[in-house]
């Protein structure tokens, strides 16, 4: 079984709490979901519960978009994009690769293709002309919006079953 470094486990927490602070933000407030802990080894049942809820999420991603493109370093993006729009903040195509780890080349191609799926939209920045803005578009911010709302859904499912 692969073992996760402390710097994956960070970043996958970074960004558990960032949609949790961007559904909060929209009043789907969810709560933070809970690691039991004996020491410093999650329970059996609670890792099982955060395995099956983590496969679930990815199976929610995948019929709610209909792409197996929106994975990795381009669901990275989507999720930076969302939370950019959340607080009122555009990023640039560099911001973009480099929140996702991957070289600017290889970036502006994944941008490309979450163009080409309608869900963002390039722009020039008006204040620095050498930059490229990135943005949702309106149907991106809605298939974002009712994907975390069907997480909602499932998360609170979840508990319920666990209970």
């Amino acid at each position: 079984m692969q073992q996760f470094s402390n710097q994956e486990v960070a970043e996958l927490k970074s960004r558990i709490d960032q949609i949790h602070e961007l559904l909060a933000g929209r009043g789907g407030e969810l709560p933070a979901p809970p690691i039991s802990r004996n020491g410093d080894v999650a329970t059996p049942s609670a890792l099982l519960n955060q395995v099956s809820f983590s496969i679930q999420i990815r199976r929610i991603r995948r019929s709610h978009f209909g792409s197996s493109e929106l994975a990795g370093p381009i669901w990275d993006m989507m999720l930076d994009l969302m939370l950019a729009e959340s607080h009122g903040r555009a990023l640039s195509a560099s911001d973009l690769a480099t929140g996702a780890g991957v070289p600017l080349s290889s970036g502006l191609r994944m941008i490309s293709a979450i163009e080409r799926l309608g869900f963002a939209q390039r722009s020039i920045d008006e204040r620095d002309r050498r930059r490229t803005i990135v943005r949702l578009t309106a149907a991106g911010i809605d298939r974002m919006a009712s994907y975390f709302e069907k997480i909602g859904v499932a998360w609170q499912n979840n508990q319920t079953l666990a209970a």
